[in-house]
């Protein structure tokens, strides 16, 4: 391996040292400036029809153009007399004319059907538009042009019906896995195979500013050519290539402002909350609390006090003598208030982004060099406990012609990001916004009044803020790729060869130190029972890859147009894992695991994986008079992830289309619909998307904690049970699209409906006999049923405003599915106790189970009838199981179920689907309707865009934990948000929207069990992406600056929301609701408590030498 490394270094110095000489010698930018004469010149165009209107005719290479009147006419003056004109218009072809001497001429437009001719990068090659069969839809670089952001999966997000990006969180670094048309396997998952220049690769190291175009191949007929590697889709990569025939040198900047989209808007008057702090407690114990969770004491003597010293003036921290129930010389806070939020995070985060690219070519050699710096300043308020996030990028795509048939590539990419995540470490997995639901009071300070923190802020802000807890994250990657392409027989035959070496290497170290606290003057103290660590994990992975593949392409007699292509196709993976910890930190500031001294808790674990997959495939198409289109793809795989009797398959795929617009009898006049396509595909695909040694029985080796003879031996466990029979898990989709072109293609559609069949998904086996000792093994035992349509429609023209050409478009997509369970092992179709029931045939993928809330109780008189029913019943409450108070009664201000089942009290039933008691679906939290808009437009030098995404329906149920919703029903010591003040059940408010002030209120405390229709939330939304506005210096004005291009813009992301739960709260951003921060913890410890989104303002540059 370390020869291996020293080659691919060696090669790598080598290419570059290859391309400083060029670059020095030809990387002289020119500008090319056309000297005028007085000469006034009279311009007429038309089509094969009548005049056009709005056509751009400029003169070559300056500034100096015009458009076209209603009469097809346009006069330029003070022109060259020799020179060049360039008439333009939409739908046509672009022509140059030379004057040679003439004032006025004549020119007569070709149509061009530009979408129909639009190349498509597809499955190793490019196709047609036109040609097209599959569902393909492709984006180019205005997508990544001008964004703030850190990544390109933050940029994609939307920007594709159906390809669904899901963001956790906001943090710089944050990426996603990609899915293509909804729920992919509930056995083995499985997400999009992303392939940068047709290798495997991620986005979240990837450059967005070296995008050059990303294509998402969404049905079989389209991925089926990678086969087992592609069973959801494939999403193609294409970075930018070499400039032809000249050199050009593009700097870019942007400088940004950054603060969270939300920001929850809690109480921070400390009485105010410590006052809801004793309402909730007693709501639900009914019984006076004598501390503030773990950190503060209280009594009803000190919050009479409190409330005295707020109406006199005489807040803050005093010794205590004994009074109020209060330990004698501990501090005692009268707290004025304390702003959580505010103290957490910076006003402002500035962030800055800068990208240089050199590219050319010169005889046979040509490239293209770009390199990026990223650096994100950190949202947290503090100097040396902020998260700043450093991310660079460095690319080399170099090419040498050797001979006319043979050309050598080579793609070189390097990139490194660093990450600074601070940890809270008082307890839990050091998530701070769940510690600030637990322990950040505004009742208490962060500091005494002798500089120390106070016991509250040790377990929340203080520790967070002002401690030495957190976790460094370094992911460093180098990925080259040399290929060498050839062409035969003027192009018609091709062969191509490749070869990537990756290496990807992630750092982690994690630290955890004791911060120090005063409860008492004078006496600092740590938390008890804990001890500072530290730990540190290191993971290689090593990726080889090789394709070969020929391509042969030809038309026989103007009417049979032929493409086949064949290939082979291999790649291997080779994952190594160190993980170490230690105690015993010889100083609170150290950062090397040597110097963590301990000898207890010492422990050293590693893991080992490697894979290898290996295919053979082809590619059919025939079109026949550019009318008929035919498709058939075919791939064998073998992978090494599958039983030694089931790691071969082939998967087949077949797809046809049918241009109608081209049919001779088709006498629909162009200008009203100029394309028409319908297309239908199906096809079959492996999921190879499994864990290495999923299908294999594996044994833990372990250390026994009891001494024999003086040692602690080794001993192992017996494998989990494996069924023999074990095999693919299957996809297979059946597409059919339509393609629409009207007007000349100004207004274009697409739209395809599609229905996925996932088969032999690998879950959990049939129920057992206790007596078989071991858990029922998993296997192909679920399929699974996915429906689902996407469309686009777009709108491309121009017209004149004051004499200068207005552009535009406008685009809009809309996309939605539903994945139903069809096969699983659930004979019972139990549903479980949760919201989120177990699966079973029939259930809809996101279904959510709940009661039905019919209001709040109002009469302790209708309690009591409701209670008497259920003692009839033969239960001792109306609601068993479900407290809204420790004693189990119900109170005026109480939720109200209704019996949906008629026994005379609320439950569960048997908990099946036949029987779920008072329980049903009461929503989805699946996405629907996922829709985008996206507008732009062009005029005079000015150009503007804007980039809108949304959803259309999708449920949410708060969850445990989620205090940024449930607040203090969560539990009484929660943050407060601002609107449960005066929005809870009184006897004076019977029309609140919350219940009664209670704590632990089960619907919130235990929301996982009791989710019901009073407090289902709609999240829904439509956000504004992105937006921008720039102007384009004039060529003029440019030229003494040795410029060849330049332009200013003004860039804002995530500006706006709109969601009917914003109506009653805002605490939460509902682009990403479900879940809490997944790097410090793989449960869910509560919606919400995770890094915020952000909306960033921006500035930038763009300039072209």
């Amino acid at each position: 391996m370390r020869t291996e490394r020293f080659y691919i270094i060696g090669i790598y110095c080598l290419l570059q040292f290859s391309i400083l000489a060029p670059i020095m010698a030809f990387a002289k930018p020119s500008i090319k400036i056309v000297h005028q004469g007085g000469h006034t010149i009279t311009c007429y165009v038309k089509d094969a029809h009548e005049s056009i209107i709005g056509a751009n005719v400029i003169v070559k290479g300056t500034d100096n153009g015009t458009i076209t009147d209603v009469d097809g006419k346009a006069v330029l003056r003070n022109v060259n007399s020799d020179a060049i004109l360039v008439i333009s218009y939409i739908g046509y072809v672009t022509q140059e004319l030379q004057l040679k001497g003439r004032k006025s001429l004549s020119v007569i437009l070709v149509e061009d059907a530009q979408t129909l001719e639009e190349v498509v990068v597809v499955g190793y090659g490019t196709q047609k538009k036109a040609n097209l069969t599959g569902a393909v839809e492709q984006v180019t670089s205005e997508v990544f042009e001008g964004r703030p952001t850190a990544n390109a999966a933050q940029m994609l997000m939307g920007a594709v019906p159906n390809l669904n990006i899901n963001l956790s969180d906001g943090k710089p670094n944050r990426s996603a896995a990609l899915n293509v048309r909804g729920t992919t396997s509930i056995g083995q998952g499985g997400s999009a195979l992303v392939l940068i220049d047709g290798v495997e690769g991620s986005l979240e190291m990837l450059n967005p500013n070296d995008i050059e175009s990303v294509s998402v191949l969404k049905d079989a007929a389209s991925a089926s050519i990678y086969g087992a590697r592609a069973p959801y889709g494939v999403v193609l990569i294409t970075t930018k290539n070499p400039e032809k025939n000249t050199t050009k040198i593009n700097y870019s900047a942007n400088f940004t402002l950054q603060q969270p989209t939300v920001l929850p808007d809690v109480v921070t008057d400390g009485y105010t909350w410590a006052e809801h702090f004793y309402k909730s407690y007693y709501g639900y114990r009914h019984s006076n609390p004598s501390g503030i969770n773990k950190t503060q004491q209280f009594s009803l003597a000190w919050l009479e006090e409190y409330k005295r010293r707020k109406e006199c003036g005489e807040l803050g921290t005093v010794v205590s003598d004994g009074s109020w129930g209060t330990t004698k010389g501990r501090y005692v806070y009268f707290n004025d208030e304390t702003d959580i939020y505010g103290l957490l995070y910076k006003n402002n985060v500035l962030a800055q982004t800068h990208n240089i690219s050199v590219s050319g070519s010169e005889n046979k050699f040509d490239y293209f060099l770009s390199g990026r710096y990223y650096h994100y300043d950190g949202l947290f308020d503090s100097e040396e406990q902020t998260d700043k996030y450093t991310k660079i990028n460095i690319r080399s795509k170099v090419g040498y012609q050797l001979y006319n048939w043979l050309k050598i590539t080579n793609n070189t990419e390097i990139s490194y990001d660093n990450y600074y995540n601070p940890m809270t470490y008082s307890e839990g997995p050091g998530n701070i916004w769940s510690n600030l639901q637990a322990e950040g009071f505004p009742s208490s300070p962060l500091f005494n009044p002798d500089g120390t923190m106070t016991y509250t802020a040790a377990y929340s802000l203080g520790d967070f803020l002002y401690g030495n807890s957190g976790r460094k994250g370094k992911n460093k990657l180098v990925r080259s790729t040399t290929a060498l392409t050839t062409n035969f027989f003027n192009n018609r035959l091709r062969f191509n060869a490749d070869f990537t070496y990756s290496d990807k290497n992630y750092n982690q170290r994690i630290k955890r130190v004791k911060s120090k606290f005063s409860k008492t003057a004078g006496v600092e103290e740590t938390i008890s029972g804990t001890q500072s660590y530290m730990s540190e994990t290191n993971r290689n992975t090593n990726y080889l890859a090789t394709n070969i593949y020929g391509e042969f392409e030809d038309t026989f007699n103007e009417k049979h147009y032929f493409k086949g292509l064949i290939g082979y196709n291999y790649e291997q993976s080779q994952v190594k894992q160190l993980y170490a910890s230690n105690d015993g930190l010889l100083t609170e500031d150290v950062w090397d695991i040597n110097l963590a001294m301990g000898s207890d808790n010492k422990s050293i674990t590693s893991s080992w994986s490697k894979w290898r997959m290996v295919g053979s495939f082809f590619r059919l198409n025939y079109t026949y008079n550019n009318r008929y289109l035919l498709e058939v793809n075919g791939r064998y795989d073998g992978s090494s992830k599958f039983p030694s009797n089931q790691r071969w398959a082939f998967f087949p795929s077949v797809s046809a289309g049918w241009r109608v617009n081209e049919e001779a009898w088709f006498k629909v006049n162009p200008d009203v619909l100029s394309n028409l396509k319908i297309r239908g595909s199906y096809g079959a695909l492996g999921n190879g998307n499994v864990a290495t040694y999923s299908y294999d029985e594996s044994f833990a080796i372990k250390t026994s904690g009891r001494v024999f003879n003086g040692m602690r031996p080794l001993y192992t466990s017996i494998p989990v049970e494996i069924p023999s029979s074990l095999t693919w898990e299957t996809s297979e989709t059946f597409d059919i699209g339509l393609d629409l072109g009207l007007l000349n293609n100004k207004l274009t559609l697409a739209a395809d409906y599609y229905i996925r069949w996932t088969k032999n998904m690998y879950t959990q086996g049939p129920t057992l006999p206790d007596i078989f000792g071991a858990p029922s093994p998993k296997g192909n035992y679920a399929d699974m049923r996915t429906k689902g349509y996407e469309i686009s429609i777009a709108w491309n023209d121009r017209f004149l405003l004051a004499g200068k050409t207005f552009n535009y478009h406008i685009k809009a997509t809309l996309a939605d599915y539903q994945s139903i369970i069809d096969k699983y092992n659930n004979d019972t179709k139990s549903l479980g106790k949760t919201n989120y029931p177990d699966y079973y045939e029939g259930m809809k993928i996101g279904e959510i189970w709940g009661y039905v809330c019919n209001g709040l109780w109002q009469s302790q008189e209708d309690i009591d009838l409701a209670e008497a029913a259920a003692v009839e019943a033969g239960q001792r409450y109306y609601m068993p199981g479900i407290l809204t108070s420790n004693n189990q009664k119900l109170y005026p201000g109480d939720v109200k179920f209704e019996d949906l089942n008629g026994n005379g009290y609320i439950d569960q039933g048997s908990g099946t689907v036949n029987d779920p008691g008072d329980r049903k679906i009461i929503g989805n939290k699946e996405p629907r309707y996922v829709y985008s808009f996206n507008i732009g437009a062009n005029w005079n030098n000015i150009f503007v865009s804007a980039f809108l995404q949304g959803v259309g329906k999708q449920d949410w149920y708060p969850s445990n934990e989620s205090g940024a919703f449930w607040g203090q029903y969560n539990r009484p010591y929660n943050q407060m948000p601002k609107w449960h003040l005066n929005n809870y059940w009184t006897e004076d408010n019977r029309g609140a929207y919350l219940p009664r002030y209670a704590g632990y209120y089960y619907p919130a405390h235990k929301g996982v069990y009791a989710a019901n229709t009073r407090y289902l939330q709609n999240v829904a939304y439509l956000r504004l992406k992105n937006i921008q506005i720039g102007y384009n210096i004039p060529v003029s004005l440019l030229k003494p600056l040795k410029l060849t291009g330049a332009s200013v813009y003004f860039s804002g992301e995530n500006l706006f929301t709109w969601s009917p739960f914003y109506k009653r709260c805002k605490n939460l951003d509902v682009a990403n609701i479900y879940g809490s921060d997944n790097d410090l913890s793989s449960n869910n410890i509560g919606d919400g408590n995770n890094y915020p989104s952000m909306k960033s303002f921006s500035i930038g540059v763009n300039l072209t030498f």
